[in-house]
C-alpha cells in the first residue's frame, strides 16, 4: 500500500458497510430458517435456503445475482468505448423476463416435485441419461468459473480507486466471502442483497440526477459523448450504425437465453416456494432494467466530466472521485464491492451444487446421505472462490474475460436439453447430447477463429450479417438435434412433456 495516495475517508466508508454485511452474512445462517421438510446439514438448506424464499427475497436474490458488480463496471465501460452498441444490455434485460414468465415456472415445478438442486439434475430426472446429465452439470461449472473471476475484477477496480494496491485487500474479502459463504450457504448472499441492492439504488439515482446538474445538464452530457465519438470514428456513436443492428439484436436476444441457463440463476429460481413467486418476480425483476439504463450512463458522463483512464474499466470509479465528496465514493465503491459478494457467493454455491450432486454423488459416492451432500457442497464452494482467485492473481485478466465471452457461447448450448423437454417429448438424450456436443465445438472453434469476439461475420456475396456467435451455434446445435432425432430416433428414450 502507498498510504499517501490512499483515499482514508473513503476507505473508512468502504470498511464500515464492508464490515456490517460480514457482521449479516454470518448472521443469516438463522435467518429465515423455517417452512424446510428438511433441516439441519441438508443440501436443499445450504445450497437452496430451505427453499423458502417469497416473492421479495427472491427478487432482491435474483436481481443480486443477475445485475452484478461488474454489470457495474463494465457496462458503462463498454458504453464509454462504443457508444449506442453498449446498451445491448437494456434489450437484453427486456427480453428476458418474458422468457422466464414462460420458462421458469414449469421448470421449478420439475425442480420441486422431484427435489431435484441443479439443472443437470432435472435433465436426468427427464431422460435418464448420465451422459446428458454430465454435459449439462460440466458445461455449468467451466462457464461459472470466469463469471466470478469477472466480479473479483470489480472488486479489485474500487479497492484501487481507493488509493489500495497490493493483493492483500482482495485476499481478506476473498476469506470474508468464502467463510459466511460456507457458514450460512445461500442465507447469506440473499440478506445482504437486501443492502446491496438498497445501497446500489441510492448510487445510481444520485449520481445520475446530481453529475448532470453539476456538467449543466443531459444536453451538455449527450453533446460532449457525441463529439468525442465523431472523434474516435468507426463503428462508436449515440445511436447504432445499420451494420450494428443484427449483431446487436442477435446478441440481445442471444444473452437473454443464456442468462437463466447459469447454475447462479437457476439457484436463485429454485430457491423460490412457489411458481408465483416466479411469476411475479418476472413482473417486478424489469425494475432492475431501468437502473442498468440509468447506470450506462455513466459511461456519457464521464466525456462531460472531462475523465480519462487507461483502462476503461476504470472510467466508473474515476467519474465518482471526480464528481464527489470522499465519503460518497466510498459509499459507492463499497455498494460495488458489496455487488461482486453477492453473486460470487451463489455462483459459488450454483456450482458446488452441480459438483455435488451430479459429480460426486452419481460417480464417487453413490450412497451419499444428505448431511454428506452438505459437506461435500461446502468444500467444493471453497475450492471454487479459489479458483476464481487464481484466476486474478496469476492470470491475465484477459483470459478471465476470454473465458467468460466463451462461457456465455457454451451455457447456451444447454437451452435445448434443459427446456425443451419441459414442453415437448419429442426428443431423446441421443439427439440432445449430439447437438450439444455439435454446439460447444462448432461455438468454440467459431470464437476462437475470430479471435474471441462475441460477434461472427458471414460474406454472401458484397453482403455481410454479423451474428451473435452463441446463437449461430445454437442454431446448429438445434439442427443436429432434430435431424439425429429424426434418424437414430425411432426407440430410443423419450420422456413426454411436463403437465405444468
Amino acid at each position: 500500500m502507498n498510504s499517501s495516495s490512499i483515499n482514508w475517508t473513503a476507505l473508512g466508508v468502504f470498511i464500515f458497510f464492508f464490515a456490517l454485511v460480514t457482521v449479516m452474512g454470518f448472521w443469516a445462517s438463522r435467518w429465515q430458517s423455517g417452512g424446510s421438510a428438511n433441516k439441519g446439514a441438508h443440501l436443499d438448506e445450504w445450497g437452496l435456503g430451505g427453499r423458502n424464499f417469497g416473492t421479495w427475497i427472491t427478487w432482491f436474490l435474483v436481481g443480486g445475482d443477475f445485475y452484478t458488480a461488474y454489470t457495474v463496471i463494465a457496462v458503462p465501460a463498454l458504453v464509454y468505448a462504443v457508444g449506442a452498441y453498449g446498451f445491448f444490455a437494456l434489450p437484453y434485460t427486456i427480453l428476458v423476463y418474458p422468457i422466464v414468465f414462460l420458462i421458469m415456472p414449469k421448470l421449478w415445478h420439475a425442480a420441486h416435485k422431484a427435489g431435484h438442486v441443479t439443472a443437470a439434475d432435472v435433465v436426468f430426472g427427464r431422460y435418464k441419461s448420465r451422459k446428458l446429465e454430465l454435459a449439462i452439470a460440466l458445461t455449468g461449472v467451466v462457464a461459472t468459473m470466469p463469471y466470478i473471476a469477472l466480479q473479483l475484477i470489480g472488486m479489485e477496480v474500487v479497492i484501487k480507486a481507493l488509493g489500495v494496491t497490493g493483493e492483500l485487500p482482495l485476499l481478506a474479502a476473498f476469506v470474508i466471502l468464502a467463510l459466511y459463504t460456507y457458514s450460512a450457504g445461500l442465507r447469506a448472499p440473499a440478506l445482504i442483497a437486501f443492502v446491496k441492492d438498497l445501497m446500489i439504488y441510492i448510487v445510481v439515482l444520485v449520481a445520475v440526477v446530481l453529475v448532470p446538474m453539476k456538467l449543466g445538464g443531459y444536453g451538455i452530457v449527450f453533446n460532449s459523448a457525441r463529439e468525442a465519438f465523431a472523434a474516435k470514428g468507426g463503428m462508436t456513436g449515440l445511436t447504432l450504425k445499420p451494420a450494428q443492428f443484427l449483431p446487436f439484436a442477435t446478441l440481445a436476444l442471444g444473452s437473454a437465453m443464456a442468462a437463466f441457463m447459469y447454475p447462479h440463476t437457476l439457484t436463485g429460481i429454485f430457491a423460490a416456494k412457489s411458481a408465483d413467486t416466479i411469476r411475479k418476480n418476472a413482473v417486478f425483476l424489469p425494475a432492475y432494467t431501468v437502473l442498468l439504463g440509468l447506470i450506462a450512463l455513466l459511461g456519457y458522463m464521464a466525456y462531460a466530466a472531462g475523465v480519462k483512464v487507461e483502462v476503461n474499466n476504470d472510467i466508473v470509479p474515476a467519474l465518482f472521485n471526480a464528481m464527489f465528496p470522499s465519503w460518497f465514493s466510498g459509499f459507492a465503491f463499497a455498494a460495488i464491492a458489496i455487488g461482486a459478494l453477492v453473486p460470487a457467493a451463489v455462483m459459488s454455491i450454483g456450482a458446488a451444487n452441480l459438483f455435488t450432486r451430479n459429480f460426486w454423488k452419481p460417480y464417487v459416492n453413490p450412497n451419499v446421505s444428505a448431511e454428506g451432500e452438505a459437506k461435500v457442497a461446502k468444500m467444493v464452494s471453497l475450492v471454487v472462490k479459489f479458483g476464481a482467485l487464481v484466476f486474478i492473481l496469476f492470470l491475465p485478466t484477459k483470459f478471465a474475460l476470454d473465458l467468460q465471452l466463451l462461457g456465455g457461447v457454451w451455457i447456451l448450448q444447454t437451452f435445448p436439453a434443459l427446456v425443451f423437454g419441459l414442453f415437448i417429448g419429442w426428443f431423446g438424450a441421443n439427439a440432445l447430447l449430439t447437438g450439444w456436443a455439435v454446439g460447444i465445438i462448432g461455438g468454440s472453434w467459431l470464437a476462437y477463429a475470430d479471435g474471441i469476439k462475441p460477434v461472427h461475420t458471414f460474406h454472401i456475396g458484397a453482403d455481410s450479417y454479423s451474428m451473435y456467435t452463441g446463437l449461430i451455434a445454437l442454431a446448429i446445435n438445434i439442427v443436429v438435434a432434430v435431424v439425429v432425432q429424426l434418424v437414430f430416433g425411432k426407440g430410443g428414450a423419450k420422456a413426454p412433456a411436463l403437465k405444468h
